[in-house]
């Protein structure tokens, strides 16, 4: 099962990605730590990438997707892969959907965890008072919010106008319960699996 979770910072895509990670055996796969291990490693692409993210830029698509491309090939994305994080243009959609064809692959489902704007602060704001300050993550705060729903809404809403033409977008109601947004998740699959 080849996958990708889409929604707003704050709609739990994490906390979804780890269920169907440890429910159906694939790796969630975030190109942030995939980008940190290729340098770690000291791969090519990782000396081609570790002196932009030394200077805080972005990487180029083309690397990210390499990054993917080679990971994908390790033995446990064998039975699928949850790529979140990724992608977050529709660039980065057509460069992805390029490279799985040249692998003779294709994505199965597109999982939208929809969630309004109110709650998305209303869960930060419990969040930040939930948890001990220095536990706190540095992005947890109703300003940086704001900022990343801007940047969400501007580059990476409109893949979901680009997902539903593939037929491959399904919505779930992230206003919902953790656990019923799972169960949702679930009902999903099913189908495809």
């Amino acid at each position: 099962m080849k996958l990708i979770l889409l929604g707003p910072p704050g709609a739990g895509k994490g906390t979804q990605a780890q269920r169907i990670s440890a429910t159906y055996a694939i790796p969630q796969l975030s190109t942030g730590d995939m980008l940190r291990a290729a340098v770690a490693n000291g791969t090519d692409i990782g000396r081609k990438a570790k002196p932009l993210m030394d200077a805080g830029k972005l990487v180029p698509d083309e690397i990210v997707v390499k990054v993917i491309a080679d990971r994908i090939e390790e033995p446990d994305c064998h039975n699928g892969f949850i790529l979140d994080g990724f992608p977050r243009t529709v660039p980065q959609a057509k460069a992805l959907d390029k490279m799985l064809k040249g692998k003779k692959l294709d994505l199965d489902v597109v999982l939208e965890i929809r969630v309004d704007e109110k709650e998305l602060f209303r869960r930060i704001e419990t969040r930040i008072a939930q948890t001990d300050p220095k536990d706190r993550r540095s992005d947890d705060n109703p300003e940086t919010l704001k900022k990343r729903i801007k940047v969400y809404q501007d580059q990476t809403k409109p893949l979901i106008p680009y997902y539903e033409k593939t037929k491959k977008l399904k919505v779930v109601d992230g206003m919902k319960g953790i656990d019923e947004v799972w169960e949702a998740i679930k009902a999903i699959l099913a189908v495809i699996k």
